[in-house]
């Protein structure tokens, strides 16, 4: 079975996240103490400035990150290889994903990447909603368990690391390993829209 192009995408990040890249900041909560003197009441002026200064340099960074993203996954192409668990003696076997954009939705980790699937006789845009998570500054494309009406059920988790990726996949009872390059579209394709039932 050729496992479907999407496995990209989850937490993505696809296409990921592809594939959302929201960078969760946790700030430690302050734990409460015993009421202090008066005299102690400037210093703790400090201290909250110091907390709010933080926040807004993470939101910075995280709108940064967010920027470079969907930069770095619009109008591109995916181009490697993946391996089949279990066919441990065959090649990896020729790959290629096009994404013609990625989205950010709402607060959590959500986006909505539109990869375009070319296989047999299907070719269409599908967007595939992804979490994208951080292992420190690299995204995490995250698809966990979304099912395709049609076409199966996809997972994987698969880095984005600069102009490389890799990661794992899995199409219903197949799965395995994936790996390549990330490069430009010269110039965005037009790709037909959705249609239900098409590719049956």
């Amino acid at each position: 079975m050729r496992p479907f192009p999407l496995r990209v995408f989850g937490t993505a990040l696809v296409f990921m996240s592809a594939m959302g890249l929201t960078l969760s900041v946790a700030w430690p909560a302050l734990a409460q103490e015993t009421a202090a003197p008066a005299t102690d009441a400037p210093a703790a002026d400090v201290e909250a400035s110091d907390v709010e200064a933080s926040d807004d340099e993470a939101t910075d960074d995280e709108a940064a990150r967010f920027a470079a993203f969907t930069k770095a996954m619009t109008n591109v192409k995916l181009v490697g290889r993946f391996t089949i668990a279990g066919d441990d003696d065959k090649d990896p076997i020729r790959d290629e994903y096009t994404i013609s954009s990625v989205v950010k939705v709402g607060e959590a980790d959500l986006w909505i990447v539109s990869a375009r699937i070319r296989y047999g006789s299907v070719d269409l845009t599908v967007p595939v909603p992804v979490e994208v998570k951080w292992a420190g500054k690299t995204p995490v494309i995250t698809l966990d368990s979304v099912t395709i009406p049609g076409l199966g059920t996809f997972s994987s988790r698969v880095v984005i690391d600069g102009p490389l990726y890799a990661g794992t996949w899995q199409h219903d009872a197949v799965g395995g390993h994936m790996f390549g390059k990330i490069v430009p579209v010269e110039a965005p394709e037009k790709v037909p829209a959705t249609k239900s039932g098409e590719g049956k």
